[in-house]
């Protein structure tokens, strides 16, 4: 038995015997919907089983950026850092958006929301499929309140901050770095059995704490449970904000470990607040930005993926090709 799948029977009898795949209400059950792999939107669960036959895609595009929007708006033309990369995504006409959290500063609140991000990043709110930082959870109304009235279903298609949604060969997974991750977590119960049902070749994961960064908020172990049974299902990108910067790392494993067969994760908390300064490399890292805004483009096809980090002058500073697992 190779290394993954000693992996992945070791997480599936610590979830056994949690207790955590027990009758939970999991999204995806009766009652939830899940968004449609063609158009995006929910669906009855039961008009959509996960495994239909795949219809080979046309590549597409997709635009993530965490840490995002302060007290500026569209207005302020380009002396506003997320109105310069709202731009950039505007220009590449994606599929689909992808907020890393920390959407909106300081407290992410309904109002800001309103008058701040909307202007900006909010005019793609129809193809975004967002996820909360911890600056979502400061609303004083209650923890993501802000965010989930601005973002409605789309910031919880299964009723939960945490869902899943299909485009091509390609799963998608939406995670909520401010619940646990742990091996015996109900989210991480819900991420295995939703990886298991999963009948797409390619995955593509993203929350807003990262686990690797060299950064000053790197090495953090919270995601190290949902980096587990990502790695034991062959999942093949994480994307993290954060950390208020741009890094690449070279596949590894849920240790840090170089594996050619691991996840390539992308640190992108470039999306307008302020920048932030590398703090000590981390192992693994390739390439690294610092106070630059931009954000991370992907180009993605049935057997693979191109990714460019897109400076807020259009450039591209980081850019190649990798195939999926």
């Amino acid at each position: 038995m190779g290394r993954r799948g000693a992996s992945r029977v070791a997480l599936l009898a610590a979830l056994a015997a949690g207790g955590a795949l027990v009758a939970m209400g999991l999204p995806g059950t009766a009652g939830a919907a899940r968004i449609d792999s063609v158009n995006g939107r929910p669906l009855p669960a039961a008009s959509a089983p996960r495994a239909a036959v795949k219809a080979t895609a046309d590549p597409f595009v997709v635009m993530a950026a965490g840490d995002i929007s302060t007290r500026c708006g569209a207005s302020a033309g380009w002396a506003c850092p997320a109105e310069r990369t709202a731009r950039l995504v505007e220009a590449a006409d994606p599929t689909f958006v992808l907020p890393l959290g920390d959407n909106q500063y300081d407290y992410g609140t309904l109002g800001s929301y309103e008058r701040f991000y909307d202007t900006t990043w909010g005019r793609f709110k129809s193809i975004t499929r967002p996820v909360p930082g911890n600056h979502e959870s400061y609303d004083p109304a209650g923890s993501t309140s802000g965010y989930r009235d601005y973002f409605g279903d789309r910031a919880t298609p299964d009723g939960t901050t945490y869902y899943s949604y299909d485009r091509g060969d390609w799963h998608f997974v939406a995670l909520d770095s401010n619940l646990s991750m742990a091996d015996i977590s109900e989210q991480n119960a819900w991420l295995e059995n939703d990886l298991s049902n999963n009948s797409r070749d390619c995955v593509l994961a993203y929350w807003h704490h990262p686990q690797f960064s060299s950064g000053s908020h790197g090495l953090n172990p919270l995601s190290r449970g949902v980096w587990r049974t990502l790695y034991a299902h062959h999942a093949d990108l994480i994307l993290n904000g954060h950390d208020h910067l741009y890094e690449r790392f070279a596949p590894q494993d849920p240790s840090g470990d170089a594996d050619p067969e691991g996840i390539r994760e992308f640190v992108v908390g470039t999306g307008g607040a302020t920048l932030r300064d590398f703090v000590r490399i981390v192992d693994n890292s390739q390439v690294r930005r610092e106070r630059v805004y931009g954000v991370l483009k992907l180009t993605l096809s049935d057997s693979g993926y191109q990714w460019g980090f897109v400076r807020d002058n259009g450039s591209v500073t980081d850019q190649g090709t990798a195939n999926c697992h």
